[in-house]
């Protein structure tokens, strides 16, 4: 039996000086460089129409720091080794602020963007703007440190499940958790020391080689000294015809409409850079186990989907290679980016 066949548990004798998970040793790092960055934020903002019950929100919010230990994680510094500390207890208490409608972007990107002291937490922060008796929104941030996408999607869904209940004066009895964050962390140390580290590297060192070359595009604009994070998003509707094109495209070559469109990104890039050897970072949830589904906690991985392109390669066997490569690249997906940067 591999040790990966082997269930997660839980066998932490206290909640005091526990190892990082290897993404949190990354981010450790980044914040150190950059301590007032908001790069690493995960937000969220829910607008609430209707009565609001501030007690009921608040008893939620408690319920889910009691549930959640990442919720209630600090980092903590001894003899020069970083660790994680699980707190007893901790409170994240709503801040009520009135606001107006004219003021509520700008109020909302400002409490997105304040900085965490990963040493003292709580890494949560919850705000309260009123906008009238019965219309408000709920500003969430936490640190990617104890969070990341599908971790907001699992609070904010718990968060309406609690505050449901509570609301109408009832209780609320979510699943249990079989572990938590941290237990997560140790077992993902003990399965990579245990030769999967060496595997999982060998197969990423084969493919991407010693040399890592930079994509050049030729931008109409310099890319600045120093990063700003100042980025945006560009929203892009599909038509309906297209879209059932793409379909039927995946389907008659046996790939993902993911898979399409990775290689149609690559292809793009290469007839941009005239490079061939084109390398796309994917972020991936990195929760192929079901004890650490319903977790808050920072499990999103990176990697890297690397292109050959030649002028002789049709689209048909760039599709092929696509396929093959986002395949491996699932059975490899464990290896922490960070481990690979190494």
């Amino acid at each position: 039996m591999s040790f990966a066949q082997l269930p997660i548990a839980s066998v932490r004798e206290s909640n005091d000086n526990l190892p990082l998970s290897y993404a949190q040793e990354r981010q450790w790092f980044l914040w150190q460089l950059e301590p007032d960055s908001a790069a690493y934020h995960v937000p969220g903002a829910l607008r609430l129409s209707g009565r609001l019950d501030i007690a009921a929100l608040q008893r939620s919010f408690d319920s889910l720091v009691a549930r959640h230990e990442s919720l209630r994680t600090r980092l903590h510094l001894q003899d020069d080794r970083m660790t994680q500390q699980v707190l007893a207890q901790a409170s994240i208490e709503i801040i009520l602020e009135p606001i107006d409608e004219a003021r509520l972007k700008e109020r909302v990107e400002e409490e997105m963007a304040r900085p965490f002291d990963l040493l003292q937490g709580p890494l949560l922060r919850a705000s309260l703007l009123r906008l009238g008796e019965e219309e408000h929104v709920l500003v969430l941030v936490q640190h990617h440190i104890v969070s990341d996408g599908w971790s907001m999607q699992v609070m904010v869904q718990e968060l309406m499940q609690l505050y449901a209940a509570y609301s109408q004066g009832q209780e609320c009895a979510l699943p249990a958790l079989a572990i938590q964050y941290a237990d997560y962390a140790l077992w993902q140390r003990s399965w990579m020391e245990s030769g999967e580290k060496a595997r999982q590297l060998e197969y990423w060192l084969a493919l991407l080689g010693g040399v890592q070359p930079v994509l050049e595009l030729p931008f109409d604009h310099p890319r600045p000294a120093q990063q700003s994070y100042r980025g945006a998003r560009l929203d892009v509707a599909l038509e309906q015809g297209l879209v059932a094109a793409l379909k039927g495209l995946a389907q008659r070559e046996g790939v993902t409409l993911f898979m399409v469109l990775l290689a149609s990104f690559q292809a793009l890039l290469h007839r941009h850079s005239g490079q061939q050897d084109i390398r796309v970072g994917v972020p991936i949830a990195n929760r192929n186990r079901v004890e650490v589904e319903r977790l808050i906690g920072f499990f999103v991985n990176t990697q890297v989907l690397k292109a050959d392109i030649d002028g002789q390669l049709t689209f048909a066997q760039l599709l092929q290679q696509a396929k093959r490569r986002a395949l491996e690249a699932q059975a490899h997906q464990d290896l922490p980016f960070e481990q690979l940067v190494e």
